[in-house]
């Protein structure tokens, strides 16, 4: 195979425990980097502009400048020395969809501080919809760049959670937290300091779960506040009378938004069933060579 990359792709290598490479067809959505977005747009130029029409530079590092190698090594070692509550948390967030999770956090934060009715449905629009923009950014990066995940440059990588069917860099779970705490930080300022650690917490568990390398999450972070960023921008140009439309909340009431044990605030019995290696197989070992990266020129 021959391209210019300093990796394999995603394409060219099964998940440990498979047999086949993943193929972009039936990955997880390969074309939501061109839907529909809200506080950003779409450009054929710049890939995306702010709505004045000012391009976005993405503020993530391109993967040929990463050394993978030494990303799959921290993924190794992360998987070889896990501890329980690392393993908490690693499934408490990737039990369903990344957005889930922050569900709970805002509707606490709005009973909390007393968020009245058109205010809290403006909070949750601003919330989700940008959580939206920074998924389809991350998603038009994965399958431009299609970096593989850690189980497919260590055919004997077990992982704690299923790796999902999607190319690795940037991290969906980190790119929307990043988004999240930007905007609700705006909201909610007092809390900015916990929301911040939820986001990281999110962004750590991709590690924690074997399916993710510490780039992805530190990017994805990075990329998400970015996006959350200019959603701000956005909604601070929105006014009533001459005045900023929203009054964010200064004074601090301590909102309990810290999960609870790690038990999902709305649970659900997910199928958890996957054809990779997940911790406990008997095929699985710790440590796998790098693969000679030669092969895929």
């Amino acid at each position: 195979m021959s391209h210019n990359k300093n990796y394999p792709l995603w394409t060219d290598l099964p998940y440990a425990g498979e047999n086949r490479p993943p193929r972009i067809d039936l990955g997880v959505e390969p074309d939501a980097g061109e839907w529909k977005t809200y506080f950003i747009a779409h450009s054929r130029r710049h890939g995306f502009k702010k709505l004045d029409g000012r391009p976005i530079r993405l503020a993530i590092k391109d993967p040929t400048a990463v050394e993978w190698q030494e990303e799959l090594k921290k993924v190794q070692h992360t998987l070889a020395h896990l501890t329980e509550d690392q393993v908490k948390i690693a499934r408490y967030w990737g039990d369903g969809p990344p957005s889930k999770q922050w569900i709970p956090i805002v509707d606490r934060l709005i009973d909390t501080y007393s968020v009245e009715a058109p205010r809290a449905a403006r909070i949750l629009g601003a919330v989700f919809s940008g959580m939206n923009d920074a998924f389809v950014v991350c998603w038009s990066l994965k399958y431009k760049w299609l970096v593989p995940r850690p189980n497919q440059l260590d055919s004997k990588l077990a992982t704690v959670i299923c790796t999902p069917k999607h190319p690795s860099y940037p991290s969906g779970h980190a790119t929307i937290s990043g988004a999240a705490e930007m905007i609700l930080s705006y909201f909610f300022p007092a809390e900015k300091r916990k929301l911040r650690e939820l986001a990281e917490e999110n962004a750590k568990s991709r590690l924690y779960a074997g399916v993710h390398y510490p780039v992805d999450n530190d990017e994805g972070l990075r990329l998400g506040r970015q996006i959350g960023r200019i959603v701000v921008e956005q909604l601070k140009k929105d006014q009533i009378q001459g005045s900023t439309l929203d009054r964010p909340f200064t004074e601090y009431k301590n909102a309990d938004i810290y999960p609870s044990d790690y038990l999902q605030a709305i649970p659900f019995r997910f199928n958890q069933k996957c054809d990779s290696l997940l911790l406990g197989d008997e095929e699985s070992s710790s440590y796998t060579e790098w693969l000679d990266p030669k092969l895929f020129f």
